[in-house]
């Protein structure tokens, strides 16, 4: 048997992902990921695979941001809770974050930021832990009434009232693109927070295909309530983005949207739906829990080239606090001309 090896891939080159670490790697180590974020923000993806045999036993791509505000760093993941790092020996895993610590080093970043599920043994050597996010999985029965049996009553109860509303959801793609855009970048802001540009929703539903759906919610007059974007890898859908507007919020919208995602999910064969990550003890976390999901803790490692602390690139950091409360009360066509230029320092 021959040693372990690390190679890096040609930007050319066709990314082979074996079925053994998709799973863990997500939709964010795909090439059509990664071509996504390089064509629509320009950052370069380094891919690195550990081979043995000619059989890849860990990946690692890391996106190298440059942001005037954000700084100058390495992140796997980009625009996503966590993947883009996946291994299956620990002897896999360091040699591919020896890579990283290499690439940081040469490239002069402030840090290196790797996403994954948390696993039992501690930071590798030179490694920072910061364990503030978690990922939420609810599995997916093919019967949506033994699911709704699980929840407490009074989450039945919120369900049952939102079914009469009149609430109506559809699923699609570009044909639902103005609205689903509308709705996210508006909830965005009520929230404090910049959204994309329309432009990288649209390239994301060109180059995912069939693996992206848009989902809109409207109300019983036909006005857009809230929207989503899910991706679906093999039998897991992930919400990479869901929000409701604030105004529908008092009756029960979210529920609406997130029972019709499970509902049709479950109805099309898939097992899990990755509600996507929150910070632990957030508002976020309390109402996904609602839904009897499986808590999975993330672990967010950090390399440090030059010391110093852990950058702190969420809502509740305390020199973010401050910009949240001006952003929410900015008129929405500046928040639409800046916010692009500001989320893509945030991957």
């Amino acid at each position: 048997m021959s040693s372990l090896q690390v190679r890096q891939l040609t930007p050319d080159q066709a990314w082979r992902l074996p079925d053994a670490l998709s799973s863990s790697a997500t939709f964010t180590a795909l090439d059509s990921w990664t071509g996504l974020v390089r064509e629509v923000y320009g950052y370069e993806t380094h891919r690195f695979e550990a081979v043995q045999d000619n059989e890849a036993m860990g990946i690692l791509a890391l996106t190298h941001v440059r942001h005037p505000v954000f700084g100058n760093y390495l992140a796997t993941s980009p625009f996503g809770s966590f993947g883009g790092f996946a291994f299956s020996s620990l002897e896999a895993r360091d040699l591919l974050l020896n890579e990283a610590k290499s690439l940081a080093d040469n490239l002069r970043v402030s840090h290196v930021n790797v996403r994954f599920e948390a696993v039992e043994a501690g930071p590798a050597a030179g490694w920072v832990s910061h364990p503030v996010y978690s990922t939420y999985r609810v599995e997916l029965l093919r019967d949506p009434e033994e699911m709704l049996s699980a929840f407490s009553s009074d989450h039945r109860n919120h369900i049952r009232k939102s079914w009469k509303k009149g609430f109506v959801v559809k699923f699609g793609r570009l044909d639902l693109l103005d609205d689903a855009y509308s709705c996210l970048a508006r909830s965005m802001h009520e929230l404090g927070s910049p959204y994309h540009a329309k432009v990288y929703l649209r390239r994301m539903a060109e180059r995912l295909g069939d693996a992206l759906e848009l989902v809109t919610l409207y109300d019983a007059r036909g006005e857009p309530a809230g929207a989503g974007a899910f991706i679906s890898q093999g039998k897991t859908v992930t919400n990479l983005h869901a929000n409701i507007l604030q105004k529908f919020r008092p009756d029960y919208a979210g529920e609406f949207l997130y029972w019709s995602v499970l509902e049709r999910y479950s109805k099309k064969g898939l097992r899990m739906l990755d509600l996507g990550r929150s910070l632990n003890g957030s508002g976020n976390e309390t109402f996904k829990m609602k839904w009897k999901p499986r808590k999975v803790p993330l672990a967010y490692w950090y390399y440090l080239p030059k010391g110093g602390r852990i950058p702190e690139l969420n809502q509740k950091s305390p020199k973010f606090q401050f910009a949240i409360w001006v952003w929410k009360r900015l008129p929405a066509f500046v928040v639409r001309m800046v916010g692009p230029h500001l989320i893509r320092g945030i991957v």
